[in-house]
């Protein structure tokens, strides 16, 4: 996914095969993959990593970005599903920042939003997770495409859903309803059909941040904006807002697009078996 890589700081004609060599030979293996095939992660900078899959030694290898977010975003499941070439990947979908237990209404913050995103620690997973349960995950966005970048009070897709703090955010499920999620799907899972994982938001950027990818050398825009809850962290190329004649984002700023959003369960976990706390300590 070359355009996913650009929101990284690898510019549009990196040599993926090469970049692969390179994190196969420098990555580390990732957590909660497979025993077999090809699972590595390098680390870049301040939480940023770039990961190679493959389930086999012969399938095809993807590198995909991946960062560590430092907090957590509560959401109540609806669905778990997993990818066709996967089998330790899996898709979320449910309600972001759920209204919490009765005797903790005083202190909730109110608005709740839909949330979806790809989970690289299928494997922790119990076999049956009940609809409404609430699980913890740490999970950064990475544009698909970006409809709009300027200042807060314009540029609005009224097909977005209306949110608390400014924050307009929902699932695109239609192919049609979006080509950019329609080729994620495509990636991920090899289906035309519905699309998982995709995030159509609007949202007022709260903060700018740069890092550093050491390979290129080339600064990486990290933006955290408003949700409810917590603030979300996304990631965009550079190459695709020029491209499209966009300005950089800016604090204060409103961004528009898709966003294909990726991580890793933080908590709601049952506690560890007896077996499992003698393997893994």
């Amino acid at each position: 996914m070359d355009f996913l890589l650009e929101c990284i700081g690898f510019p549009p004609g990196t040599d993926e095969r090469a970049l692969a060599e390179l994190v196969h030979e420098r990555g580390e293996a990732a957590p909660w993959r497979g025993p077999g095939g090809v699972h590595r992660r390098l680390p870049l900078a301040g939480g940023l990593e770039l990961r190679l899959d493959g389930e086999t030694d012969a399938a095809p290898l993807s590198l995909l970005p991946f960062f560590r977010v430092p907090h957590r975003l509560r959401v109540a499941v609806a669905s778990i599903g997993t990818a066709t070439d996967s089998p330790y990947d899996a898709v979320l979908t449910g309600v972001a920042n759920p209204p919490p237990p009765q005797g903790e209404l005083a202190e909730a913050e109110p608005g709740s939003f839909p949330f979806a995103s790809w989970l690289t620690d299928a494997r922790r997973l119990p076999s049956s997770v009940r609809p409404g349960q609430v699980l913890a995950v740490s999970s950064a966005g990475f544009a698909l495409d970006v409809a709009y970048v300027g200042p807060n009070d314009g540029g609005d897709d009224p097909r977005v859903l209306e949110r608390p703090r400014g924050a307009r955010i929902r699932l695109a499920r239609d192919p049609h309803d979006d080509p950019a999620c329609a080729r994620a799907a495509r990636f991920l899972d090899g289906t035309d059909g519905a699309v998982e994982g995709c995030v159509e938001l609007s949202a007022r950027v709260r903060t700018l941040r740069h890092l550093t990818n050491p390979l290129t050398d080339r600064a990486v825009a990290l933006l955290e904006v408003d949700a409810p809850g917590r603030p979300l962290q996304l990631f965009v190329s550079p190459w695709q807002l020029a491209a499209e004649s966009l300005p950089a984002p800016r604090p204060g700023w409103r961004i528009e697009g898709a966003f294909l959003f990726q991580g890793r369960v933080a908590g709601g976990l049952p506690g560890p078996s007896s077996r499992a706390r003698r393997v893994f300590g």
